[in-house]
């Protein structure tokens, strides 16, 4: 005897119905919007982003900075020649530091162009005019020709020497710094329109 089993479908609820009934709905077509109107949305976003970007960068440029104190030439010279005494073992770039500071300040000072001259040229010059008196022009001959026996003759100066030689160019920026009343009338006469 065989027993066979008779296998009757579950009878279908209300409730599993309507959810075949969704499942089974067809779906409606997806609807895209006309492809133009997402290209100008586009173009329309960059250039909002391109005009935020230039006037942010407009804004910076036109910002008010705060004024760059301006040093005075005596006082940056003062400040090299200070630094310079960090190389007071080293007599070659102690003196090119020490000359380059004095010739500097001198340029500033005087508007004389005597960084790019060589010592002759530079002395030369400085003779025709009235910018040092005469023994500020025999003290700097003799610093710049030291200086010059130290950066290409190769002379090796003692400490003392290479110490003179920082005294003779801070005498040389304190006699010839403005006096406070010059430099006040001059910083007037700058900012004038």
């Amino acid at each position: 005897m065989t027993n066979s089993a008779l296998i009757v479908p579950a009878q279908q609820t209300a409730t599993n119905t309507a959810e075949l009934a969704f499942r089974e709905a067809p779906k409606p077509p997806l609807t895209i919007a006309n492809p133009w109107f997402w290209f100008w949305v586009v173009i329309i976003l960059l250039v909002l982003a391109t005009a935020f970007f230039l006037w942010r960068r407009w804004r910076k440029k036109n910002a008010v900075k705060p004024p760059i104190p301006v040093i005075p030439p005596h006082v940056r010279a003062r400040r090299q020649l200070e630094d310079a005494l960090a190389f007071i073992s080293e007599p070659k770039p102690f003196s090119i530091r020490v000359s380059d500071a004095l010739r500097q300040y001198l340029e500033e000072r005087f508007d004389f162009r005597a960084p790019e001259r060589t010592t002759e040229e530079f002395l030369y010059e400085l003779q025709n005019t009235n910018l040092l008196a005469p023994d500020q022009k025999e003290r700097l001959a003799e610093f710049l020709s030291a200086c010059d026996l130290v950066k290409f003759a190769k002379y090796e100066p003692t400490e003392i020497e290479l110490r003179a030689l920082h005294s003779s160019a801070v005498q040389l920026v304190n006699e010839t710094e403005p006096s406070p009343i010059a430099a006040e009338i001059g910083s007037t006469v700058a900012h004038q329109p």
